[in-house]
Formats: C-alpha cells, sequence, structure tokens
C-alpha cells in the first residue's frame, strides 16, 4: 500500500463520503498502474499538466465524478468517471483514441468504513480484493501481460536456456555426450525389413510385394510365364466371361488354354474293371 497513505492525506479535506475514499483509492491503483492526472472534467484543458496528485475540483460532484488520464511516457487520453448508484459506485474508462471502455462496479459498504473517514488506517476494507477487482476489471487490457503472452515469454526462456546449455557441453572437452536424443529429436531406425530386422518378414509381407519371398503362393504373381491369360476374360467350357473380377487373384484349376474333348477318359471306368481276376 506504499504511496496510498500519502495521498490520501493529501486530499483528507476534500472527503466528505464514502465514494470520495473509493474514487481516492482507484486514483492511487491509476498512478500505481503509470497514468498521471492531467485533469477534472471531460474536455481537455490548455492548463492540463500531467501529476499523482488529484486536481482541486476532482470531488466537487458526489454524484459524478469526471478524471483524465495520460500514460506517464505517452499521449493516450483515458477518461474516468464514476457515478454513484444507490449504495454502489460504477467505474467507467474510456480510451478517447480507440473508443474502448472498461467497466467496475463496487458496493461501497464492502470497501469503505463510512464512521472513519479521516482515519486511514480504519477507512478502508478488503483491499487486497477491491485492488484485484480494480486490475482485472478496469484497468486497460493492452497494459497488462496475456497469459498467452507470457506463455509465449516462459518458452523462449527455456529454448534460451537449452541452447546455452547445449553451447557449454559442446565446448566441454570432458563431456561425455548423452546416450538419450535431446528433446524433439528422432533417432534414424533401418526399416523393418531391413536387416537386423528382416526376421519375419515374410510374415509382415506374405506376398512379398517388397521384394523377396512371401509366405502364400499367388499363382498369378508367381513368376512363371502364363502367356497373357486373364482369368476376368473367362475360360472356354469352363467359366464364363466375367466370373472372375478383373484384378481379383484366381487359382486356376485344370488345364489352362487347352479344351478336352468329351466324354472325359476319367469319367469311363477303366477295362476289365469287373473281372475279378484282374
Amino acid at each position: 500500500m506504499a504511496g496510498l497513505e500519502v495521498l490520501f492525506s493529501s486530499v483528507s479535506g476534500s472527503i466528505g463520503s464514502p465514494q470520495d475514499a473509493l474514487v481516492c483509492f482507484v486514483h492511487w491503483e491509476m498512478i500505481k498502474t503509470g497514468f498521471r492526472c492531467v485533469g477534472s472534467g471531460d474536455q481537455p484543458s490548455s492548463s492540463d499538466k500531467k501529476s499523482e496528485l488529484l486536481p482541486s475540483d476532482w470531488s466537487s460532484n458526489k454524484e459524478l465524478y469526471s478524471l483524465r488520464y495520460k500514460p506517464a511516457d505517452g499521449d493516450t487520453h483515458m477518461l474516468l468517471k464514476a457515478i454513484a448508484v444507490d449504495s454502489t459506485l460504477i467505474f467507467n474508462l474510456m480510451n478517447s483514441s480507440t473508443q474502448q471502455v472498461t467497466d467496475l462496479t463496487v458496493n461501497i459498504s464492502d470497501h469503505v468504513n463510512a464512521d472513519q473517514l479521516h482515519t486511514f488506517d480504519s477507512v478502508f476494507k478488503d483491499t487486497d480484493s477491491l485492488s484485484e477487482k480494480v486490475k482485472s476489471q478496469l484497468l486497460p487490457p493492452q497494459d497488462k501481460p496475456t497469459a498467452q503472452k507470457t506463455e509465449r515469454a516462459s518458452r523462449r526462456d527455456e529454448d534460451e536456456d537449452e541452447e546455452q546449455r547445449r553451447r557449454r557441453e559442446d565446448s566441454d572437452p570432458l563431456h561425455i555426450p548423452r546416450r538419450h536424443p535431446r528433446p524433439g529429436t528422432q533417432p534414424h531406425w533401418p526399416g523393418p525389413m531391413v536387416p537386423p530386422f528382416a526376421a519375419g518378414g515374410a510374415d509382415l509381407d506374405p506376398f512379398g510385394s517388397r521384394g523377396g519371398g512371401g509366405m502364400i503362393v499367388d499363382p498369378l504373381r508367381s513368376g512363371y510365364p502364363r502367356s497373357g491369360f486373364d482369368p476376368s476374360s473367362g475360360i472356354p467350357d469352363i467359366l464364363p466371361p466375367g466370373a472372375v473380377p478383373p484384378g481379383a487373384r484366381f487359382d486356376p484349376f485344370g488345364p489352362i488354354g487347352r479344351h478336352r474333348p468329351g466324354p472325359d477318359p476319367d469319367h469311363m471306368p477303366p477295362p476289365g474293371y469287373d473281372d475279378m481276376f484282374m
């Protein structure tokens, strides 16, 4: 709370209501953030001057407070208004350049002791909660680091630390290289069909499509000449055309390319099959 007591003492003569004390507290938060008050009212004046103090007429209107601020090292105009509504004080902070507005509603009795307006040690209540509300809800978002920026900065610091550590390791002649790869790198492993990992390769490639032998003998891929035989075109007197889909595996049965005249000799009984002495 450094600085709040000095500010409160400098304006204690102008504090005549609980809302005055609350406006004084919010003004102190603005100063801590890096803003400076340049005057009261809505419109800029030729007498505007950056100051950490409140203007002399800051509490002349107990129902509506209007204060103007600028960054200590910039010219952006910020207009702070506080409107008393029943037992609450509604704050609005507007950036005059972008028209961006933030607001905060405070229950006066939650943070100001109306019976101790001129005693600094007793006038404010639950200051930590009030300070957090002002920072998170009222102060301009662009002046507060976002979680995403903080996360990026943290990752950048970690990357820089890792890079410095690697340089130290590389420059150390006694350093023994690590056996495990660094994070983000992938060791080079040979393919599963390259020795010494080729054992059992036939199980992984049963048809031998990657070269070498497979487990399953496919007559259409056995490498033997087949005289242009295409099972999808049909086999005379055995399979009609289209019975085998194009590209389908087909295990031939019977002689291919030669028609047996009927009747088939295998279908006739052998000579003398009924002679019991043969």
